[in-house]
């Protein structure tokens, strides 16, 4: 297997990245996970253009690179997916802080020289769902730890992801597939890798993501007026912008079906008549118990139905 590393593919086994590397010493990164592959020869990637954007403007806000290129990374990832010849592949995008040194860094930007991060990128075979996971839905636990509106490295996808992979092994311990995260104000985020939508009454509403804050059906682009989520104003959203969450909200409102970003109480989440979670790796999974309660009929219901079938078909 061959990874790309800082513009060349070297053998998986034998990739090597300085032990002082900020994404080892720091958890300084950001990193992108997809589902691509191979297929009569060339290689594709599901949503890769919104990936890479995401990561180059994620790495721009929070000072790690503003000189990546989403194009630039697009194509390595392409060439990646070529050089492993994989039909169908899990691809992870990481980039680092590289050499974290703070005062070389600012000398390096006032001189406006380019700052070089660490670029690895690796792929795997793709994980296989079990059919009847997205046909008859799963149990989702409630997470112990809150995502924090004040932390501004909420909302991206960065490097330290430790506390959410406890909640995974926790959640997996009560056979729960995922586990619902709720934010310092008792309203609900996500899973701990995914994003949530809440279906009731007809309607389907999401947590605000990052940068929505305040914004009802269309979001921050569309063509409605801004509004407050919440009497006297907002706080900060933790939400990842989600890629598979963002083609979610485009299918349906193809099909006439308005998605409003709102917050959302554990009460909505009990009294929904469909939850599902949607993240790259699975598409769009249905949510039919949390804990011990039942989230309506415990049946995917025709919206999450519809969406696990259109997933499908979309990506193969």
């Amino acid at each position: 297997m061959q990874a790309f590393l800082n513009g060349a593919f070297v053998n998986l086994e034998a990739a090597t990245i300085p032990a002082l590397d900020a994404g080892l010493q720091h958890a300084v990164g950001l990193f992108e996970t997809l589902l691509g592959g191979m297929k009569e020869g060339e290689p594709w990637a599901v949503d890769l253009d919104r990936h890479t954007e995401r990561l180059a403007a994620s790495a721009a806000a929070l000072d790690l690179s503003p000189d990546l290129r989403a194009a630039a990374l697009s194509d390595a990832v392409l060439a990646t997916i070529s050089a492993c010849k994989l039909p169908r592949a899990r691809v992870k995008l990481t980039v680092t802080g590289g050499d974290l040194n703070m005062l070389a860094r600012a000398s390096a930007r006032e001189a406006q020289q380019p700052i070089d991060p660490t670029i690895l990128i690796t792929t795997q075979p793709a994980t296989v769902y079990p059919e009847a996971m997205l046909r008859t839905g799963v149990l989702a636990a409630l997470a112990e730890a809150r995502a924090n509106n004040f932390n501004p490295m909420e909302g991206h996808k960065t490097l330290n992801y430790w506390w959410r992979l406890r909640e995974l092994q926790s959640a997996g311990r009560k056979g729960a597939a995922e586990s619902l995260v709720f934010d310092i104000t008792g309203h609900l985020a996500g899973g701990c890798v995914s994003n949530a939508f809440v279906v009731k009454g007809g309607e389907v509403f999401t947590p605000f993501a990052k940068g929505e804050e305040g914004f009802g059906p269309g979001g921050p682009t569309g063509d409605v007026e801004e509004k407050p989520a919440a009497p006297g104003g907002h706080l900060p959203s933790p939400v990842l912008p989600g890629v598979t969450r963002g083609w979610v909200i485009d299918q349906l409102e193809m099909k006439g079906t308005p998605v409003e970003r709102r917050m959302l109480t554990v009460d909505d989440v009990l009294g929904a008549d469909e939850l599902f979670l949607t993240n790259s790796s699975w598409g769009v999974l249905p949510i039919v118990q949390l804990e011990a309660k039942p989230i309506a009929q415990r049946t995917p219901g025709p919206v999450t139905a519809g969406l696990v079938e259109a997933w499908g078909k979309w990506v193969g």
